[in-house]
């Protein structure tokens, strides 16, 4: 299966924070969630992956290219939907068209009509009029007029309403149906993914805690509850972190069948979600 986007050993050192040794692979044709709390060094992998900023060490590549001999062949595959509005807010969609249309081997005026009918957008009228919602959605047509193959979104939901949101993410799994695109989510809102990822990288102070299939998480991470009686210092080696409750424990395990084999009947298994799994494994005190 070929990765989208691979990040090799990268890593960057920025003023009282830095993304150390990131090892990050993106599968062609799928959704991945890119998630971690505000600050955790979401949107400085994405910089490095547009290209934007550059890693002090290790190795970025798209599409099996680099950007140092590749970067207009890249760019050309690669669709943005930014989290605000970047276009000069006295434009509106026409304009953009006619200023953005000619940078792109592959821009389809035709399909580009298609998307702003689809998205019900105005062409006429200046994108500062747009609510946060539209102008995602204008984002998305023009990256999806020259045919992206690979669409990255940064924090795409933040700040949008309810009934919106469940809009855009039908609409990116309906984008995904004939598989020929990829898309890179990053968020902090992990209940955003639950309906539509396919796998999830979770990124923690800088370092990519684990990067799996949504079925592998479910198979693997699990909350357990129990009474304080039934650890010590080598059945507590089965969990990630133990937080008190008022019954006992709530720990979080990667390793159910080790739970099992542990502690039998003698405790409660539930599944975890990726907002109780981001919770817990702040906790911890060492990364694997």
């Amino acid at each position: 299966m070929e990765n989208v986007v691979d990040l090799k050993d990268v890593t960057k050192n920025l003023k009282g924070f830095s993304v150390n040794n990131m090892n990050l692979q993106v599968k062609q044709g799928f959704i991945t969630g890119f998630i971690g709390e505000n600050g955790a060094g979401k949107s400085t992998t994405i910089k490095m992956i547009m290209n934007l900023l550059k890693p002090d060490a290790g190795e970025v590549k798209l599409f099996g290219l680099d950007y140092t001999t590749h970067e207009k062949e890249i760019k050309e595959r690669i669709g943005f939907v930014y989290d605000d509005n970047v276009f000069f807010e006295g434009l509106n969609l026409k304009d953009i068209k006619r200023i953005v249309g000619p940078a792109y081997k592959q821009w389809d005026d035709t399909l580009f009509y298609q998307y702003v009918e689809k998205f019900e957008l105005p062409l006429n009228k200046a994108i500062k009029t747009f609510s946060k919602g539209m102008q995602m959605k204008a984002s998305l047509a023009i990256a999806l007029s020259h045919h992206a193959e690979l669409i990255i979104m940064d924090e795409p939901t933040a700040g949008l309403d309810p009934i919106f949101k469940r809009e855009l993410l039908d609409l990116l799994q309906e984008l995904m149906i004939d598989g020929s695109r990829t898309i890179f989510f990053s968020t902090h809102i992990t209940t955003d993914l639950d309906r539509i990822a396919d796998y999830i990288a979770f990124i923690q102070n800088g370092q990519l805690v684990f990067n799996q299939s949504i079925h592998d998480i479910a198979e693997n991470y699990a909350l357990v509850k129990g009474g304080m009686e039934l650890l010590d210092r080598d059945t507590e080696k089965a969990f990630i972190h133990i937080h008190p409750a008022p019954t006992g424990f709530v720990a979080l395990t990667e390793n159910i069948k080790a739970v099992k084999n542990i502690f039998g009947d003698a405790v409660v298994i539930e599944r975890a979600s990726l907002e109780e799994i981001m919770f817990y494994m702040k906790g911890r005190k060492s990364y694997v």
